[in-house]
């Protein structure tokens, strides 16, 4: 018998509550194709648009996805867990592994890279890496895709007078990232500031993401430090929302 608490929502989300748990308890899994409209309208005696509505909610949370004349399928792709301290260890760029590659464990990810080059920092950037508005920075911008997806795009800035002549100004960085490199020119990170918000996408990256419509992306916006309090890299990242578990563990202060 439905609590009072679910008589009150629209009939859209409580289809989609039974949606989602069928989904849960396995009475759907991965690839399968859900209900349709004329199903849903047939066995809760709504309306197509209320039909719509409650596929949409799923769509948009994530846990499927629409295909072109063939329905509504389950979701087959696993969610990527980010977790936000252990990536950034020195063990894993020092040993010359990507901290991309450290979120997505058995999988194989892909890295496209979109360009590198030199460009006048803009006002934010330049004030955290301590540059006269307006300088140069190095700026290298990539694409992250995973099971075919993409997930994340990412820009990194850093100083360019620091990268001119070493491998960070080149598409392939080396064992290690930009991290390692920095590190080979004793500005080694030693400690990262995260800033996380989210918002709707705009049109190029609902289209470089392939993203559903009403689906958020996340903003990460990271900066690296140096033992003497020096910024030396400011990485933009925007992450589809719907791929992504964002997990940060750390001790109490």
């Amino acid at each position: 018998m439905p609590s009072d608490s679910s008589g009150r929502q629209p009939k859209y989300q409580r289809i989609a509550t039974e949606l989602k748990a069928a989904i849960q308890a396995g009475t759907y899994g991965p690839g399968d194709r859900l209900p349709g409209e004329n199903d849903l309208m047939a066995a809760h005696g709504v309306a197509r648009m209320t039909a719509r509505q409650a596929l949409g909610v799923l769509q948009t949370e994530g846990l499927a996805e629409a295909r072109k004349g063939a329905g509504v399928f389950v979701r087959e792709f696993r969610l990527i867990r980010r977790r936000g301290v252990q990536r950034l260890a020195a063990e894993v760029w020092g040993e010359g592994r990507s901290i991309w590659a450290a979120d997505t464990e058995d999988r194989e990810p892909v890295v496209e890279f979109l360009s590198v080059g030199e460009e006048p920092a803009p006002p934010a950037v330049a004030a955290v890496l301590d540059l006269a508005e307006g300088a140069g920075v190095c700026v290298r911008r990539r694409r992250f895709l995973l099971d075919g997806k993409p997930v994340m795009l990412a820009s990194s800035y850093l100083d360019a007078g620091l990268a001119a002549g070493t491998r960070i100004a080149e598409p392939d960085s080396g064992p290690g990232g930009i991290y390692a490199r920095l590190a080979d020119l004793g500005r080694k990170p030693v400690r990262f500031r995260e800033e996380v918000r989210s918002r709707m996408p705009g049109a190029e990256e609902v289209e470089r993401l392939g993203l559903a419509s009403g689906t958020p992306v996340v903003l990460v916006s990271r900066t690296a430090f140096t033992a003497e309090g020096l910024a030396v890299e400011v990485n933009e990242m925007t992450l589809d929302a719907s791929a992504y578990v964002l997990e940060y563990a750390f001790d109490a202060p």
